[in-house]
């Protein structure tokens, strides 16, 4: 069984996508709802960790409340994946493979969809980091390794570095080969994104050279102070190229 945990802020939009796409799930699950209509909760960690301390499914999803299945089998189609996989420590549905910055993913977002990535897959694949949208983690592992509160002190990078933490360990991080929605872009980034995004730099980089992420890759020997400024020169870019400008 999946634990589908929600930390949410807008009911109206959690009813509108995310409990509208578990309606009719053709598998059995475990939903609980973390209410952050009033802050109650300073950051996804804190927030996540109470609601993944709750649950009792094998495996326990994280996910964003303006997330639609779409399938009525999403769920047990997962489910059966998960179950092939060996060696797991977190799977999700976006994510980004090492020397690569095209974003791995099947999924479509946005107002009005579009696709989320630029590389889609038919089997499930190895990356080095996860979108937060949606992630699914063993529970056995969860019980093991919580999101770290430090580091992670905000509402971004904890699907990062969840990845980083257990790719360390020897597990693996994977891309699911699903379709779904997200209503949300993940843009634009604000500058807690960077304050979170460099306290990950900070904590591995006696480990990995380059951290890749859906947003791009950022070396871990210098500080992302540095390092932004020629990463909106390539988002302006591809902008100015997108509107038939540059």
């Amino acid at each position: 069984m999946i634990s589908v945990v929600c930390v949410y802020n807008n009911k109206k939009i959690l009813e509108k996508f995310l409990l509208e796409g578990l309606k009719g799930q053709s598998t059995e699950y475990e939903l609980i709802l973390m209410d952050n209509t009033e802050g109650t909760f300073k950051s996804a960690a804190e927030a996540l960790n109470k609601g993944g301390e709750k649950a009792k499914g094998e495996y326990i999803m994280f996910v964003h409340q303006d997330i639609d299945l779409i399938s009525k089998t999403w769920l047990k189609d997962t489910e059966k994946t998960l179950n092939s996989l060996n060696n797991v420590g977190i799977v999700g549905v976006a994510g980004s493979i090492e020397n690569n910055e095209r974003t791995v993913t099947n999924i479509k977002h946005g107002e009005p969809p579009q696709s989320a990535g630029g590389v889609q897959i038919n089997t499930p694949l190895e990356v080095q980091t996860l979108d937060e949208c949606l992630i699914i983690i063993p529970q056995a592992i969860f019980k093991k390794r919580k999101f770290d509160k430090k580091t992670c002190f905000g509402w971004h990078s904890y699907a990062i570095d969840y990845s980083l933490s257990v790719k360390k360990s020897g597990l693996k991080v994977y891309v699911l080969p699903t379709y779904l929605y997200h209503r949300s872009t993940g843009l634009p980034l604000d500058e807690k994104y960077f304050v979170s995004l460099e306290k990950v730099r900070k904590k591995y980089k006696k480990d990995y050279k380059r951290i890749y992420t859906t947003t791009g890759e950022w070396s871990t020997l210098y500080p992302l102070t540095i390092q932004r400024i020629p990463f909106f020169q390539r988002r302006l870019k591809s902008f100015l190229k997108k509107i038939g400008i540059f």
